[in-house]
């Protein structure tokens, strides 16, 4: 991509391009097998409209309690009704939009009084049912008004709408009428329109189209899947660096990873994950990550691409001493912890 084309400094959650996006359905017909993978990640299903929410779709009604305060999500045709009640006074708000797929838990946007407010409560799948959202305060509120949720500033629901859909943001505005919910193809490579025109003129020297394959590893982990997973520099920012909950910011736990903070394409978010795929579950598949550059074992001889020293103990499953699962608990989830290390029993987990 020439410096001059408006998508040459672009990254996620930042789009100033100008450019039209154009759909991943556009995308797909000329990379129909990547598009067709893609759309089954989590991330694609990172932000859904309530009629379109499998979660509220196939459970008509869901309830929680906290102190006098009565929650409710009920399910009345193609909408999903978030109501609030104290006992006395009842607050009822049509939800907009889910955030999260559900596979740890997912939180609703609605708006009231002209605010988009995130809710007080969130369906987790561990429960199979309702909680306190995280980062919510589990005390009693003081009114009805508080009970329903947190009132979000324009920046916050700009981030969230960012991270979380395509196109839906562009410079400093919010254009919700242009939201493709979910994370699709234009979310990570920008928008399409010049890429299509650049196609269709055979300029294949110049796709103008961005490829985050060829930023080097830093850059690609703390800057671009960093933009909206939290780099090291965000985090450091957030009051107590986040918490517990700074589990969930990968590339900040790989910044702290003593040993493994390389510019080394091996150590990139993609060497591991491929964003165009299902997330890979199982413990082995990693093996082979961890053996590009870990020798097998003590006894085989180090090369000057694999230097790094063989784990005493085993040479499979590596992720699951190195890279734990460790549970937030307010989510009721086990993340893995992406801050590798040596782990010792009974040390808490390191922020």
């Amino acid at each position: 991509m020439q410096k001059s084309s408006p998508l040459s400094k672009w990254k996620p959650a930042s789009d100033f391009s100008g450019l039209r996006y154009l759909g991943s359905n556009v995308c797909a017909q000329c990379h129909a097998t990547k598009v067709a993978t893609q759309s089954e990640t989590p991330m694609a299903h990172a932000l859904t409209t309530s009629s379109d929410c499998q979660i509220l779709t196939t459970r008509p009604e869901l309830s929680f309690r906290n102190g006098p305060y009565t929650y409710k999500i009920s399910r009345q045709g193609n909408r999903s009704i978030y109501t609030v009640n104290d006992g006395v006074n009842t607050i009822s708000e049509n939800i907009l939009y889910c955030f999260g797929q559900g596979v740890a838990g997912q939180t609703y946007l609605f708006q009231h009084n002209g605010l988009f407010y995130e809710s007080r409560v969130s369906f987790y799948q561990a429960l199979q049912g309702l909680d306190i959202t995280t980062e919510h305060p589990r005390s009693v509120p003081a009114s009805l008004k508080e009970a329903i949720g947190r009132p979000m500033s324009f920046e916050a629901a700009r981030g969230c709408f960012a991270c979380h859909s395509t196109a839906a943001v562009r410079g400093d505005r919010l254009e919700l009428d242009s939201l493709m919910p979910g994370v699709g193809c234009e979310a990570c490579h920008g928008p399409g329109e010049r890429h299509v025109a650049a196609v269709k003129a055979k300029s294949f020297k110049d796709l103008q189209i961005f490829n985050p394959r060829k930023l080097d590893a830093f850059d690609q982990t703390q800057e671009f899947c960093g933009a909206c997973h939290q780099s090291f520099d965000a985090v450091m920012l957030l009051p107590d660096r986040g918490g517990i909950n700074n589990l969930r910011f990968q590339p900040y736990r790989i910044f702290k990873s003593r040993g493994h903070l390389i510019n080394d394409r091996r150590m990139s978010c993609v060497a591991c994950h491929d964003p165009h795929d299902k997330l890979q579950q199982e413990a082995t598949y990693y093996d082979s990550k961890c053996l590009a550059c870990h020798v097998a074992s003590p006894k085989e001889l180090k090369t000057k691409a694999r230097m790094a020293s063989a784990c005493p103990v085993s040479e499979r499953q590596c992720v699951t001493c190195h890279m734990p699962k460790v549970e937030v608990p307010d989510l009721h989830f086990k993340f893995t912890d992406h801050w590798i290390r040596i782990v010792e029993p009974n040390n808490p987990v390191p922020r």
